[in-house]
């Protein structure tokens, strides 16, 4: 079965003082290859909750997570997170941090360096691939954020309010970055918000 599942998913939190938070009850949702899916509520709702367990970061309490047939266990390259802030390596160029993951994997450098300049030409980066990451605005941050996840090819991208931090303009086009993207590539995407416009 092609797709993300999500089969009766429950997370429940114990408190350091022995009370529990019910975070997520009883969640299923059955997303198609190639769906783009928005999560649309509050601070505090469960949203990222949700798309932690999705990434493999948390087990649920109940329930379980299966991506094409096989069951979520832990983190995988097969599902790519965009954080709400970069998490970029600040050491780094533009560059080494899009080819990061490739490189961990063994990947030629050929065939990374080859792959970065596609990416940086498809998330608008090109001038910028010896730039360092605290010379960009927050806006180029979340591109290259963006870049260095496609770069890992992923079934899945998550994406954890990635816009939220951004100026008016700047979430306007990587709004329109990340609908590109979707129809170019067909990646399934999930993205959280609490944004109704986004």
């Amino acid at each position: 079965m092609s797709g993300l599942v999500i089969d009766d998913v429950s997370m429940t939190f114990e408190l350091p003082n022995g009370g529990s938070v019910e975070a997520l009850k009883n969640i299923n949702l059955d997303i198609k290859e190639g769906e783009l899916m928005s999560v649309l509520g509050p601070s505090g709702c469960g949203k990222t909750t949700l798309l932690n367990i999705l990434a493999g970061f948390l087990a649920p309490t109940a329930g379980q997570i299966a991506l094409d047939g096989d069951r979520v266990t832990g983190p995988s390259s097969e599902r790519g997170m965009v954080f709400q802030k970069g998490a970029l390596f600040e050491w780094m160029n533009v560059s080494k941090n899009i080819g990061f993951g490739p490189s961990m994997a063994g990947v030629a450098q050929s065939t990374i360096d080859a792959k970065v300049k596609e990416l940086l030409g498809i998330v608008g980066l090109q001038e910028f691939s010896e730039k360092m990451i605290y010379e960009l605005s927050g806006g180029m941050q979340q591109r290259v954020a963006l870049a260095r996840c496609l770069a890992n090819d992923p079934d899945v991208i998550l994406m954890d309010e990635p816009l939220g931090a951004l100026d008016a303009l700047t979430r306007e086009k990587m709004q329109s970055l990340v609908l590109d993207i979707w129809k170019e590539t067909g990646k399934t995407i999930i993205l959280i918000t609490h944004s109704v416009e986004e």
